[in-house]
């Protein structure tokens, strides 16, 4: 083995945004990391996500509202909510424990343990923007949720209720203020809710391209490698690529979103990760003019002004990692978005769909691998990898260098399972 081309201190494994924010983290505090992925820097599920940091949206997805509108949303095939029946059986494991995570108890649990990581996420945004001169990326416009009839809005209210014990603000809006937060909207929304601490960026795959410069100009390095096999070999661990190579790693974070759950059990941890398939369609900038992001709980997607286009996306579609993409949903939500803005210049957009790594209980695994020390995993994050990457980040600095972790990690184990 040759030290200077096959040994290396710190391996990541996946370049999306919660990899690369740990690469800043970790690069800062002086340690040698060399980020590995198979396309390149926030190329894939972070280039088209909707770009919020969405730091007030604490709620487990198992929350009684959700449970409740499951059956509705499943009987519509380009819905919020859809399943292909062939994938069912595979999934009924995952929805089992997506049930129970629901229960009272459980809901409680991963309520604590996301509104903790929100705080932290929050704090730490602003002080890597500012370490990394990416400030002007961020947008604080706030959010508006659109509520249809008086009681989807009632519907919703002990939701907002949940977030009175975070210290959350939020103000309830009736129809005829609707306009002074954007005007333009359809007659059909009756009441709406704004969110002031909502925050948006300008573009999620430039604002990680630009925290990835600043990890770079503190030692971080990349290849390009799609990691077939990690496995240990004495005191480091094997990284072989499905290329050819193979490195050897003193530590290996794996950040590896939708697939980081396949590298984990060849090393004993079993997750019951799944894919929250995601869709969007990215209009030109002069479609509408959109003042914050929109958002549509009813039917499951977001309309969100970038400096890039105005972005069209979301819902959920549980299909696993291999199955060809249904652009019919991103249609359906475009002429959705089409009838809610009159006006709006549904032409020129560009259709995309990325994979949400997705646990259960709606909370990320941070933490280490069951038997081998120097393997520690940071995945799972849902529709928030970009709102809780800076968080993430700091924890997983302080737990790879043996710092005390400026939260509890119980809830974030790999072992909860």
């Amino acid at each position: 083995m040759s030290a200077a081309v096959d040994e290396i201190d710190i391996a990541i494994i996946g370049a999306g945004i919660v990899g690369i924010v740990a690469a800043a983290y970790l690069a800062e505090a002086g340690r040698k990391v060399t980020v590995f992925d198979r396309t390149g820097v926030c190329e894939e599920t972070s280039s088209g996500n909707a770009g919020a940091f969405a730091f007030s949206d604490v709620l487990p997805l198992a929350h009684k509202g959700m449970m409740r509108n499951v059956p509705k949303w499943l009987a519509d095939p380009l819905g919020p909510l859809t399943i292909p029946p062939a994938y069912l059986p595979k999934l009924a494991p995952w929805l089992f424990r997506f049930w129970r995570a629901g229960a009272p108890a459980n809901y409680e649990a991963s309520l604590a343990a996301q509104a903790g990581l929100m705080k932290l996420a929050e704090q730490e945004w602003a002080s890597l923007m500012a370490r990394s001169g990416t400030g002007s990326m961020l947008r604080e416009d706030g959010s508006l949720e659109l509520y249809e009839r008086e009681a989807e809005f009632k519907a919703a209210l002990p939701s907002w209720a949940a977030r009175d014990r975070f210290g959350i603000a939020y103000r309830h809006l009736e129809k005829h203020e609707l306009a002074n937060y954007q005007p333009g909207l359809a007659d059909r929304f009756t009441r709406g809710t704004f969110v002031p601490g909502w925050k948006t960026v300008s573009d999620p795959k430039d604002l990680g391209k630009a925290i990835w410069r600043h990890a770079e100009v503190s030692g971080a390095s990349f290849v390009k490698g799609d990691v077939g096999l990690v496995r240990p070999a004495g005191d480091r661990i094997l990284i072989q690529l499905k290329q050819g190579r193979t490195l050897f790693a003193r530590q290996v974070l794996i950040a590896a979103g939708a697939w980081s759950h396949l590298l984990a059990r060849q090393l004993g941890d079993v997750i019951p990760l799944e894919t929250e398939r995601g869709y969007n369609t990215t209009l030109p900038t002069g479609a509408f003019d959109v003042k914050r992001q929109l958002i549509f709980s009813g039917h499951g997607f977001v309309i969100t002004p970038l400096a890039t286009g105005l972005r069209v996306g979301g819902a959920v579609e549980l299909g696993g990692i291999s199955r060809a993409p249904n652009y019919a949903r991103s249609k359906a939500m475009l002429e959705k978005a089409r009838k809610f803005l009159p006006g709006l210049d549904t032409s020129g957009g560009r259709e995309w769909m990325g994979f949400r790594p997705s646990l259960p209980d709606s909370l990320p695994v941070i933490g280490g691998s069951r038997s081998q020390a120097g393997v520690h995993y940071a995945f799972g994050h849902g529709h928030l990898g970009l709102t809780q990457a800076a968080a993430t980040g700091r924890l997983v600095r302080e737990r790879m260098l043996g710092q005390k972790s400026a939260i509890d990690l119980t809830p974030f184990s790999a072992q909860r399972f």
